[in-house]
This record gives C-alpha cells, sequence and structure tokens, in this order.
C-alpha cells in the first residue's frame, strides 16, 4: 500500500490504497480495515479517498464520522 503523506505529522494512518468502489486503511498500530460502498458508504469512500490523497485529514474524518462503520478487518 502507498504511504499516507501524513502533512500534519500526528495522524493514526500510514498507508491506504484506493479500488474503484472501497478504500483500504493502514494504522499506525497494524490494524487495516476495509471501507467499500456497502460500508460505510458511497459518500463517505469518497471523501476518504479525497482526504487519503490530499494527505490531511483521513485519520479525524474516521475517527469522527466513520468510526466503527468498516466492511471488514483485514489485519
Amino acid at each position: 500500500m502507498p504511504r499516507y503523506r501524513d502533512r500534519s505529522g500526528r495522524s493514526g494512518v500510514v498507508a491506504y490504497e484506493t479500488c474503484p468502489d472501497a478504500i483500504v486503511v493502514g494504522f499506525r498500530n497494524g490494524q487495516v480495515y476495509l471501507y467499500n460502498y456497502a460500508t460505510p458508504g458511497q459518500q463517505d469512500v469518497e471523501k476518504m479517498k479525497r482526504l487519503a490523497v490530499r494527505g490531511r485529514g483521513l485519520s479525524t474524518y474516521i475517527s469522527q464520522v466513520v468510526r466503527d462503520r468498516y466492511a471488514k478487518r483485514l489485519r
């Protein structure tokens, strides 16, 4: 997975990978989660993709908006 740019230097996200209908996010603690159009939904996934590319705000968005609404824990 490509490294997350982490422009703030404090993110819990370290890597991500986008797919047409999903995003996989790797966290500092080693956990990896799949978020897709089914869970948490298309609008949230597309927002997460934009934040990931921007390199800022992804961890905050997940913790404040998406929370534990992920499709699958991969690791």
